[in-house]
């Protein structure tokens, strides 16, 4: 239970104070660096484990180093909390987090659907703004959040400013969880936020839209998502028969957000940021359109009571930037029966959804009909400055995937595995060279993985032979797009400093050894300190020391001593019967009084 872990001394340094709760992934908690007790409060995320497998563990471990990776690039952003640290304790795995000091934006989300509580306009787009410049960054990073929800999002107290919190959920890397998040494990906070293809295992990062949509959406109506009508035949939501006083522009900007089909919503986070800016370009006064009275009058009704359907916006909130912003939209250009508005009439919206489609030819290949879709822009265009920029931006990318995709393939060929994960990354964000080039990846990373373990192997076996030397060397030829890069660095200043220690043994076994006579022993020891030690010019100059007392000792073992030379000779003088055994028992027994 969680009230088991308060007061717990983590990893010998994070106190557990305070519990967070439970989610899909893992427990929550607060707590106190004990090292660093003038520190801010830290979160401590423990993963769940759902089985006590060694290949599940290992599995598990895998996982979660890569995904701590992901997390400590993510941190770099000022509006996602730091990764301070992580770490694996009986058999549990814990992130160690920023702790943000604030308020979660539930509470100030109107709870009801009270005028004095609701949202204006330029709230919201302030709040799209800022939450999708933090989305921007994310989805650059290669993953989807997948839980954005008020929870979430915190205020921060010292600036203001909204923090994304808790990326425990996010795709397509995740803890060893199942792929599929079937409805019984969600979250009850996450309930309407979630799109539907998120269910069957169809994340887009469009789904983080969806979750911002329905945020909006909600600040607008006071409703909760699980509280707004829905169109049986369509699945859209009907929250334009609320009557909210904005705009009919950031209307079909939401709508478009939270449509049911992923397809039919904006693709990604820089073409809501572009409809936002356009629409702050535009400067005509704020109008609405009742839906339902423009559909009974679009059919039967004279041009002047067409007119009188639209009205003045009633919300004094407006800022001075979007006073007198007008969109001039028909009857005929409403997508009638659920209140989903199209702007497609509007020129200068018309631009920008064929510099979308554009856009969308350039993501799925066809980079011909991409560039001609955008010179069809004309030149009148709000968008066409932007539309020439892109062209030339599209060529560059295309020519800088083209060459990175050919030098990844010829790497492959060559077994030059970080060559080629090396190229990949430098390829643009093109969803068609990055579908070419994970096949490609997937054989390299795979052969690294193969590589890796068996260079760690290696490294195992020469390190419990103490040989420290070699098994650095294993280990500085692994490559560092390995998954268990944390374990090789680990490893490498572990076997570092074993290889100091024993140089330094080394060095003293010698000191020993010629201290009592054996040079011999002395120079072998010597010999085994390795020259990246810290100790081996010391060796070197001992050695050398060594080597020339051992061979002088060498000479004086096989010349007597004079005093027993002349024994001899005057013993040869005066003996007929000479025994040349004789002589070399007392050349062996002499003492040695030559100093070293």
């Amino acid at each position: 239970m969680a009230y088991h872990m308060i007061g717990q001394v983590l990893q010998g340094q994070y106190q557990i104070v305070q519990s967070l709760g439970a989610g899909v992934f893992g427990q929550t908690y607060v707590a106190i660096d004990v090292e660093q007790p003038h520190q801010p409060k830290c979160v401590i995320k423990q993963l769940k484990v759902s089985s006590s497998q060694p290949a599940y563990l290992q599995s598990l471990r895998l996982h979660f180093l890569t995904e701590t990776e992901t997390l400590k690039h993510l941190g770099h952003h000022d509006q996602i909390p730091q990764l301070i640290a992580c770490f694996e304790e009986n058999e549990r795995f814990y992130l160690v987090q920023e702790f943000i000091e604030g308020h979660a934006l539930t509470a100030e989300l109107p709870i009801n659907q009270r005028s004095d509580y609701l949202w204006a306009e330029y709230e919201i787009i302030q709040f799209l703004k800022d939450v999708l410049e933090i989305l921007k960054f994310v989805h650059s990073q290669g993953v989807i959040h997948c839980d954005v929800k008020p929870e979430n999002l915190v205020r921060r107290a010292s600036d203001g400013k909204l923090v994304l919190i808790d990326f425990g959920s996010i795709q397509p890397i995740n803890f060893g969880a199942d792929t599929v998040l079937p409805i019984y494990r969600v979250p009850v906070t996450s309930l309407g936020y979630i799109p539907p293809e998120q269910f069957i295992d169809q994340t887009q990062p469009n789904s983080d839209i969806y979750a911002l949509g329905m945020i909006a959406i909600q600040a607008l109506t006071g409703l909760s998502p699980l509280q707004l009508k829905i169109d049986p035949h369509s699945n859209e939501f009907l929250w334009r028969s609320y009557h909210t006083p904005i705009s009919d522009y950031l209307a079909a900007i939401l709508s478009q957000m939270i449509r049911y089909n992923y397809k039919d919503r904006f693709q990604s986070v820089p073409e809501i940021l572009r409809a936002l800016e356009q629409m702050s370009m535009e400067y005509y006064p704020v109008q609405t359109i009742d839906l339902q009275y423009a559909t009974s009058i679009n059919s039967n009704s004279s041009s002047e009571q067409k007119n009188n359907v639209v009205r003045e916006d009633v919300s004094t909130k407006s800022p001075p930037l979007l006073t007198g912003m007008r969109v001039g939209l028909l009857a005929n250009s409403l997508v009638m029966g659920f209140g989903v508005y199209s702007l497609m009439n509007s020129p200068a919206y018309s631009g920008t959804e064929t510099l979308y489609k554009a856009t969308e030819e350039f993501q799925d290949g066809d980079l011909e009909e991409a560039i001609a879709l955008a010179k069809s822009i004309p030149l009148k265009s709000n968008v066409y400055p932007e539309a020439q920029s892109t062209i030339e931006e599209w060529q560059r990318q295309w020519q800088l995937a083209t060459e990175q995709y050919l030098l990844a393939k010829q790497a492959l060929e060559q077994e030059q595995w970080s060559e080629v994960i090396h190229a990949a990354s430098q390829i643009p964000d093109i969803l068609y060279w990055q579908s070419k080039t994970d096949p490609i990846v997937k054989q390299a990373q795979a052969k690294i993985e193969t590589q890796t373990n068996n260079l760690l192997s290696r490294a195992y076996e020469k390190a419990g032979n103490k040989d420290f030397s070699t098994a650095l060397e294993y280990l500085q030829q692994i490559p560092q797009e390995n998954s268990v890069n944390h374990l090789v660095q680990q490893k490498l200043t572990e076997y570092q400093q074993k290889q100091h220690i024993r140089a330094i043994f080394l060095l003293q076994q010698a000191y020993n050894k010629a201290e009592i006579g054996e040079f011999n022993t002395a120079v072998n020891f010597l010999q085994q300190v390795p020259k990246n030690s810290s100790v081996y010019a010391t060796a070197q100059a001992k050695l050398e020391e060594y080597v020339q007392k051992q061979r002088l000792q060498g000479k004086n073992q096989k010349v007597a001593p004079p005093k027993v030379v002349a024994t001899l000779s005057k013993e040869t003088s005066t003996s007929k019967s000479f025994e040349p055994g004789s002589l070399m028992q007392e050349v062996n027994i002499t003492p040695n009084t030559t100093s070293l």
